[in-house]
């Protein structure tokens, strides 16, 4: 659909004509996220200070477009899709690191700044942003509070809602709101908790502070073998029952490590069933203690070896293996669909073994790479676009892995967001009194249903049947 040309001339002559694509060819680029669903927005915007997103909000508000808000792109739920069209609001300009304050541990930056760039910019200082989703050398701020984005190391340190100390967000009005603060604990109601994870359903998200902390005295680094899942996803139980919790405590099973394996040369065993890759950091000390309970509880549970990386070099080498293992999929299938699913770590074990059952129903190789200390379940579905029917086979199976996670007491996602992906799914996992609870938070903040329509509640809950054009296919 054609941009009203009164909207393009108003849009052009707020940011230039350069910081505004309205061409078929270069709105195709935006259609898509990281994920498998596409829909195309009517125009895209480059904004580069929150005036603009204020100035934009208003003219999007007069022509009754609605808004999208983007980050880098790299979500996996469709978060970031204009499925109704409209305007959509790219942060790539608004990249700026606009205050570091080391002796509170703050920083205070735009959306649009990728998640990286604010450790490399702290590590002088001995600083880091702890959470590190596995595109953090791509993924942004903005996008990272959107989604509520985890990563392997927030295992102990928690995901991006417990880093955010503030937000500075624009309503559908145009209204600028500030919440939170440099203070620890402030009175009132946590609007910085509520926006976070809220999938710019409520607000557009223009400044973020952020908590840093200290980097460690000693990391380390191990490497845990075995010839079953059933007795890597034991090891997680266990060593939660003996109150041991490491900074990060990942899972490959046989399919993925070889396929990484052939990609990074990372020095996983290709003969392997599962491995264990485990962090621990603190005092000398106290990574010492760390690593010899850890070595222990895998031995007792099966671990048929348990090695510790020797040197810097080979830790990093270990870690390119697990965050690059999305890529390393594309040596095996050049499109795969992956899930989100969280279940307790007492069911991990029995989890993928009903992950194995469910792709052997649909014909589908499921691998399987995720954040086992927290249960986050990431079953990776290849697929062939070409084939007919094949995308929606892997879909459904996505669908009946999610509803046996809600089955053993779990949800429908841990880090990617809910989207357009799961959106009816939460009718899954929550009664209708607490989705028209929800449906109340979205139209206090954004009654006209401008943000991100047909996203995150469910079609009749939601606002997407407000908001959706007719020729766009959902």
């Amino acid at each position: 659909m054609a941009i009203d040309p009164a909207v393009l001339a108003a849009v052009e002559s707020q940011l230039g004509a350069r910081a505004v694509l309205s061409l078929a060819p270069d709105l195709k680029l935006y259609e898509y996220d990281g994920g498998v669903d596409k829909s195309q927005p009517e125009l895209v915007v480059f904004p580069r200070a929150t005036e603009d997103v204020v100035a934009l909000v208003k003219l999007a508000r007069k022509y009754n477009l609605p808004i999208v808000g983007r980050g880098a792109g790299t979500g996996l739920s469709g978060g970031a899709i204009a499925r109704a069209g409209g305007m959509m609001i790219s942060f790539a300009r608004m990249n700026r690191i606009l205050e570091i304050d080391i002796p509170n541990e703050r920083a205070v930056v735009q959306p649009g700044v990728v998640n990286l760039d604010i450790s490399l910019a702290v590590q002088p200082f001995g600083y880091f942003y702890a959470p590190d989703p596995s595109s953090q050398k791509a993924c942004t701020i903005g996008g990272n509070v959107a989604e509520n984005a985890g990563g392997p190391h927030t295992l102990a340190h928690g995901v991006t809602t417990n880093h955010v100390v503030s937000l500075e967000a624009v309503l559908p009005d145009g209204t600028v709101m500030e919440c939170g603060g440099r203070e620890p604990d402030l009175a009132g109601y946590d609007m910085v908790g509520l926006l976070t994870g809220s999938e710019g359903t409520m607000a557009l998200v223009t400044k973020i502070g952020v908590r840093l902390m200290r980097r460690p005295e000693a990391i380390k680094t191990l490497l845990a073998i075995y010839n079953s899942t059933d007795e890597a996803g034991n090891t997680v139980g266990e060593l939660t029952a003996r109150g041991i919790v490491p900074v990060a405590l990942e899972m490959l099973d046989g399919p993925m490590l070889r396929m990484v394996e052939a990609a990074t040369h990372a020095g996983y065993p290709l003969d392997a069933a599962a491995v264990l890759l485990i962090e621990v950091e603190g005092l000398i000390e106290e990574v010492e203690e760390q690593v010899d309970a850890i070595g222990t509880v895998c031995r007792a549970c099966g671990a048929r070896e348990v090695k510790a990386a020797r040197s810097a070099e080979e830790r990093e080498l270990l870690w390119k293996g697990r965050k690059n293992a999305f890529g390393a999929i594309g040596r095996v299938s050049p499109t795969y669909y992956v899930q989100d699913g969280v279940v307790p770590r007492t069911q991990i074990a029995r989890t993928l073994r009903a992950i194995g059952e469910i792709g052997n129903k649909h014909d589908i190789a499921i691998s399987n790479v995720f954040h086992a200390g927290d249960g986050n379940m990431h079953p990776i579905l290849p697929f062939d676009p070409r084939k007919p029917g094949d995308l929606e086979r892997a879909q459904k199976a996505g669908e009946e892995i999610l509803d046996f996670c809600i089955s053993v007491g779990g949800s429908i996602t841990g880090e990617h967001g809910v989207g357009m992906e799961k959106m009816e799914l939460m009718q899954h996992l929550f009664p209708d009194e607490t989705l028209e609870l929800m449906k109340r938070f979205k139209a206090l903040f954004d009654p006209q249903c401008a943000l991100n329509p047909g996203k995150v509640l469910p079609t009749g809950k939601g606002c997407l049947e407000i908001r959706q054009r007719p020729e766009v296919e959902v």
